[in-house]
């Protein structure tokens, strides 16, 4: 009978902040168990007895360590997934794990690059058994454009917002003088201006929305802004002045 090759999976919960590791359960839950796209694992093989072999980090010496299967003292443990047999006898699997930990040193461990998740899938490789589920390690192979998409992303939203609110204050102004503007305005002179009319109103704001559609820097924003409440203190002096007769 040939053994089987189990793959234990472990919650990351070796923060020395109980508030940490509960957050990093709660998103182990919403990312692998809610929407099944993966979480922040630590995962470990086991082989050959009641023993499973991972990889951490340490100064010196191989980073690749054994403990009693699933009993791991450092996480909190998931769930355990059979990968396969391997026909390998058990010398052969102790010179595989020899080679290992030559290989992999402790000072080599790399969050993003070179995990115990990945350690993992090269120990099954060797074994010839199929490799981690991808939801495993999914967090680390994506974790260089997460942290691009995110910084962006806040990069976009500060922008946009400073433009939201510059907008509002400038439409709040132009609100007040067509107020202030339709209080005076008389029936007979209403057809020599545009004083509060719906065509102006409607063109203002559908420049506005136009220029502020693309977030831009703040410069730009600034710039707008002035130029806008230029446009609206040349209306307010335009109102202000008599009505011209039509020839």
């Amino acid at each position: 009978m040939t053994p089987e090759v189990i793959l234990h999976i472990y919650d990351v919960t070796n923060s020395g902040s109980d508030k940490t590791n509960n957050t990093i359960v709660q998103i182990n839950k919403i990312f692998k168990d809610g929407i099944g796209l993966g979480g922040i694992f630590h995962s470990a093989v086991q082989i050959y007895g009641g023993e499973e072999w991972s990889f951490g980090f340490c100064e010196q010496g191989t980073g690749v360590f054994s403990c009693p299967a699933g009993k791991n003292p450092m996480y909190t443990y998931r769930e355990s997934i059979v990968l396969g047999s391997t026909n390998f006898s058990i010398f052969k699997v102790n010179q595989i794990l020899r080679e290992l930990s030559r290989e992999w040193p402790g000072h080599s461990y790399e969050l993003l690059s070179k995990n115990c998740n990945h350690f993992c899938d090269e120990f099954c490789e060797r074994l010839g058994v199929p490799k981690l589920p991808g939801w495993v390690n999914r967090f680390a192979h994506t974790g260089d454009a997460a942290v691009e998409i995110a910084e962006t992303t806040a990069l976009k939203f500060r922008q946009a917002k400073t433009e939201i609110v510059t907008a509002s204050k400038v439409a709040y102004r132009f609100l007040l003088g067509v107020a202030s503007n339709n209080s005076v305005v008389s029936p007979d002179s209403a057809g020599n201006s545009t004083r509060g009319s719906p065509r102006f109103q409607g063109t203002w704001f559908k420049n506005l929305i136009s220029a502020g559609a693309d977030p831009s820097s703040s410069s730009d924003v600034e710039n707008r802004d002035e130029d806008i409440t230029r446009l609206l203190q040349q209306q307010r002096e335009d109102a202000d002045a008599p009505p011209r007769q039509n020839s």
